[in-house]
This record gives structure tokens, sequence and C-alpha cells, in this order.
């Protein structure tokens, strides 16, 4: 099925889907404000997680298409055998598996936008009839001698070298002059860190108070030092496992350190490898209420500042007895349930969010009861 977004008025303000206001992204919104007027092809360029297709809303959101389909392929996830039909369509009994006629992408974007993700990956003789497309403005469906005609604006985008894939012979140069009219480039977000707070309060704008982790001074230094090789898709992934495993609660550098190594790309390892920076103590500073946050933070003339720990917090009560076992199971029974959620069900995944074994987490799964949950 294709990805047909029609976007409502409101979504047109090019704020909500463009955060940032650093130098690099003011420019950037400039650029598509200008670009969205006309219906030339644009071509998005810069690295995986960065935004592109953001950006390609945002042009569709605020041009005089707006009112029509933006229809999206993600060119590199098609099998090379089936990008044609996707693109043009075919009509019934045109090949093994074609039941019954279906149109492509280019027909369903008429008098809208066409959004081509990782053009760069597409076949080469793919790219010979996608030219021919956009010189015609015609299209075929497979299996079919009739042409139809198609008003298409064509936005591309790819994370690859264009120009060196010109060179190397896998990107035909006229293609590139068709789609490349305006060539926009999207910035890293290292190159734009002082966009990150406002990133965060985005992914995190309609979480319940309660379920949003808070960062305090040390945290923010920490995430502006990150060099981010994945981008703002990697920083949302960052908020999102922050949210499930200190919602409620304000982090601080070091747990901040250990979320970040969670993400990090290498070799799959069983819990008790895993080094002990990515090892959670829940328990420890500077996880911390809003109210413990503001006593820590104010100047202290007799003792330091208290360290902010919930058991000592309950402590303070007096009002009963402590079931600290109690309290402990409850607490990890709601981080085991956060991170199920989060990860869909997926036993593995919470298990990876959790540092702990997969089979661990099935048993204490088990003396919870929550596989009924999931």
């Amino acid at each position: 099925m294709a990805e047909i977004v029609k976007l409502e008025r409101q979504q047109n303000d090019i704020d909500t889907l463009i955060v940032g206001d650093s130098p690099a992204i003011r420019n950037l919104k400039q650029m598509i404000l200008r670009i969205a007027r006309s219906d030339v092809s644009v071509m998005i360029t810069g690295p995986s997680g960065s935004g592109k297709e953001m950006v390609a809303r945002a042009i569709h959101c605020n041009s005089q298409r707006n009112t029509e389909s933006l229809v999206a392929l993600n060119c590199g996830a098609i099998p090379a055998e089936l990008i044609e039909s996707e693109l043009f369509g075919h009509e019934k009994g045109s090949f093994t598996g074609a039941s019954s006629r279906r149109i492509g992408r280019f027909e369903e974007a008429h008098k809208g936008t066409l959004f081509l993700d990782e053009i760069g990956d597409m076949r080469f003789d793919m790219q010979v009839k996608l030219l021919r497309v956009l010189e015609d403005a015609k299209i075929h469906r497979i299996g079919s001698n009739s042409a139809i005609p198609v008003n298409v604006r064509i936005i591309s985008a790819t994370h690859q070298n264009i120009d060196a894939a010109i060179s190397q012979n896998r990107f035909r140069e006229d293609l590139y002059f068709r789609l490349g009219v305006i060539p926009i480039c999207v910035p890293s977000l290292a190159s734009r860190v002082e966009d990150v707070p406002l990133l965060i309060a985005h992914f995190q704008k309609g979480t319940k108070k309660s379920q949003a982790a808070a960062f305090d001074a040390g945290a923010i230094a920490r995430l502006l030092e990150h060099s981010w090789p994945g981008n703002v898709r990697e920083l949302r992934n960052f908020v999102d496992r922050a949210n499930v495993l200190f919602g409620g609660a304000t982090i601080g550098r070091r747990h901040t350190e250990q979320l970040l190594n969670l993400s990090a790309r290498g070799p799959a390892t069983v819990a008790d490898d895993i080094p002990a920076s990515t090892i959670f103590d829940f328990d420890a500073a500077p996880l911390c209420s809003e109210a413990e946050t503001a006593r820590a933070a104010a100047p202290q003339t007799h003792e330091p500042a208290r360290i902010a720990d919930p058991l000592l917090h309950a402590a303070d009560q007096k009002a009963a007895p402590i079931n600290l076992r109690e309290m402990l199971e409850g607490m990890e029974l709601e981080r085991i349930h956060a991170a199920l959620l989060s990860a869909d069900g997926v036993i593995s995944e919470a298990a990876r969010l959790l540092t702990l074994k997969r089979t661990t987490l099935i048993e204490k799964m088990r003396k919870y009861g929550v596989e009924k949950l999931c």
C-alpha cells in the first residue's frame, strides 16, 4: 500500500515539522519556504536520520499542492523486480501474480507530490525508465500500451554521495539534473547540537509528566557533547528510552551516559559481560523528584545537599514501617512493564532496554505474571 499523507491545515506550520532554531535550521526553513512556491524537482541530501522526510513534508505542506496527496516510496526497500510495478502500476495478468489491476505511485500522486526516498539505491535500468517518465509526464502500466498523463511534483532524497555515484556509473547524471533542479542539504544533528533541548521538548510533547524523563544541567551538557552518529533519529530513540526507564524522574550526566551507551553498535553481549558503566542503579543519584531537585540545587550553609533516593524519601515519612522487598519488587515490575510496552511486547528488545538476559527477563515475567499483560 502507498503511504498517502494528507496533512491537516494546522500542520502547514513549518515549525511543527522542522524543529530547531540554530542558524543552520533557520536557513533550512527559509530554503523550504522559497522552494515550496514553485513546482521544480528537489533533491534532498543529508546523513541518515537527519530528517529528510520531514523536509519533504514541509515542502509539500507549504506548496500549492498541499490539498492533494503526498505519496512516499522508499526505493531502497522495494525489491528490484517490483519497483517498476510500484511506480507505474500494472494490468491484470501482465505477469505471474498480477491477479488484478493496480495503479502505481505516480497515479496515486496525481496533482500532488511524489517523494522518492533513497533514490540513490534505485536500479540503473529503472533510472532510465524514470527519466523517460519525467521527460514525457506520462506513464505506462506494465502490460498496457496506453499512455497515462500524470501531473506530479517530484521530491527525492538520498544519504549517498551522488557525485561519487555518478562518477562510479551507479547513478545517471542526466537523471540527477532532472531530479536535482534545486538541491537541498539537511544538516547533521552534530552540526546543530544547540537544537537538542528543543528537539527533546518536541519529542516529549503530549507525554504525561509522570511518564516523561527530565534532564538536569549535567545531562544536557553531556547530550551537547555527543557526536550523534544516528542524528535526530538517534535522539528520538534516546528520549523514548529515557522516558521508559526514568519516567517522572530527573536524571543527570551519569544516567545520560548509560542511556547513550545502550545505543552503541557492537556485537551482542550477555548481561554478565556488560560493562559496569552500562548497568543502571535505579536507586542512586541523580534520580529525584522535582522538589528534591530544587532542594539539591539550593545553596547549603551547614550541610551538603541530600542525595535523592526514592527509598530514603519513603523513610522520611515515618508513618509506617517500610516493606523493602515489596517496594523493590513494585519498582522492578513497573520498569519491566514499561520496557515491554516500549518494545511492543518483543521480549528480546525489552531485555536489551533493561540490560538483562532474555532468559532472566522471562523468569521475572513469570514471577510477576507479566506474560498475561503482553
